[in-house]
């Protein structure tokens, strides 16, 4: 029986088409002992949070069993927002988060995505957890990397060199992370 992961995509228009690659590479490099969903969020161009809340509700409920999550950009960044203010049935095995935007940094303030001041401790429980971001991403700056890492000491923070926001769709460090999980 294969392991399920949910990958969830960046937003912007064609971000599900550029991130596919980067769920395919994914895919390839675990291998047959997972399956990778990754399915399209409502209305990527102009993404609201209520919309992508319900979608990922949908997914999670959808697998049967154990899951590891997969965000990249937007969508790593409102994963952190979701599994911080809903109640999960659903055990997470792992979630590996790619360049999230810090939503509340300067000149990245939207309230609709910003989290709440109590999100470390909603998310103390959620383990393990790991963060990936290149040093040369061209959308989300490098320093959101350290506010996370200083909100949340017990993540596994990659800081990345050579790669951009897709981390050159190169899958292969969370890959690696996440074959190296063990679950209870």
């Amino acid at each position: 029986m294969s392991k399920s992961l949910l990958f969830i995509h960046g937003g912007g228009d064609g971000a599900y088409e550029e991130d596919k690659k980067m769920a395919l590479h994914l895919q390839e490099t675990l291998g047959a002992e997972y399956n990778v969903i990754f399915p399209k969020m409502p209305d990527e161009g102009n993404p609201k949070y209520e919309a992508w809340r319900e979608q990922i509700s949908k997914e999670l409920i959808s697998i049967d069993g154990d899951v590891t999550i997969v965000g990249h950009s937007l969508g790593a960044s409102l994963l952190i927002k979701y599994l911080s203010e809903e109640q999960l049935t659903t055990y997470i095995a792992g979630l590996f988060l790619i360049a999230p935007p810090y939503w509340g940094a300067e000149d990245w303030e939207v309230e609709e995505y910003a989290l709440s001041e109590e999100f470390p401790t909603k998310l103390s429980n959620t383990r393990p957890m790991y963060f990936y971001h290149s040093s040369e991403d061209e959308w989300v700056p490098f320093a959101h990397l350290s506010i996370y890492a200083g909100k949340l000491p017990h993540a596994v923070i990659y800081k990345l060199d050579g790669r951009n926001h897709q981390l050159n769709n190169d899958m292969t460090e969370v890959a690696r992370d996440i074959k190296n999980l063990i679950v209870n």
